[in-house]
C-alpha cells in the first residue's frame, strides 16, 4: 500500500500551515491504530441515515479487521453500500480514515495465526479469545475488512494536520 502525504484544504480561518514541516508521519498513525481498543464506524442505512457503531477490531497488514455478523444493522448496510468511516476515540488527538468494508475471505494459516494472537493480546482480558481457525469457515465467521481510501490525522490541530491517500 503506497501512502501520499500532504495538507488537506480547510476553510479560511482555520489557521492551517503553509509548510510541511509538521505533517505526520503515517507510521505514528498506524502505532495508534494499531494499540487502540475501541473504533468508531460510521455506515449509511438503505434510506440515506446514518450508523455509528463502536468496534474492537485489529489493525494489520494496512487493514482493520472485525467480527460483525451478517445479521448486524452495519454489515447489512455495508452489503447495500461498502462505503464507511472510521474514527478513534479521541476528539484531540484524531485519526479518521474513510475507506470500504466487506465480509473477509476465509482466514486460515500464518494470517489467521496473527489476527488471532492480535485480538486475543487486545481482548483476551474481557473475554474475546479468537483460535486461528475462527474465521476459516464458509462466511469467514463474521470477519470483516476495511481497506483505507483516505485519512486525516491530527495530534495538535491545527499545526499538523495532515491527509492521507492510499493506493493499492
Amino acid at each position: 500500500m503506497d501512502v501520499r502525504i500532504d495538507r488537506p484544504e480547510l476553510p479560511e480561518g482555520y489557521g492551517l500551515p503553509t509548510t510541511d514541516e509538521d505533517l505526520i508521519a503515517w507510521a505514528d498513525v498506524e502505532r495508534r491504530l494499531e494499540a487502540a481498543t475501541e473504533f468508531w464506524m460510521a455506515t449509511t442505512r438503505p434510506g440515506g441515515r446514518p450508523h455509528v457503531i463502536p468496534r474492537w477490531g485489529v489493525w494489520l497488514d494496512g487493514r482493520f479487521w472485525y467480527d460483525g455478523s451478517p445479521q448486524t444493522r452495519h454489515v447489512r448496510n455495508l452489503a447495500a453500500n461498502p462505503a464507511c468511516t472510521m474514527h478513534l476515540e479521541s476528539g484531540t488527538e484524531v485519526v479518521i480514515i474513510d475507506g470500504e468494508s466487506s465480509p473477509s475471505e476465509p482466514v486460515t494459516g500464518e494470517l489467521g495465526i496473527r489476527l488471532s494472537e492480535r485480538f486475543v493480546a487486545k481482548y483476551g482480558g474481557q473475554g474475546y479469545t479468537p483460535g486461528p481457525d475462527a474465521w476459516a469457515g464458509d462466511g469467514a465467521g463474521g470477519l470483516c475488512m476495511f481497506r483505507p481510501h483516505k485519512a486525516l490525522a491530527w495530534f495538535s490541530f491545527p499545526q499538523d494536520v495532515t491527509r492521507f491517500r492510499f493506493t493499492s
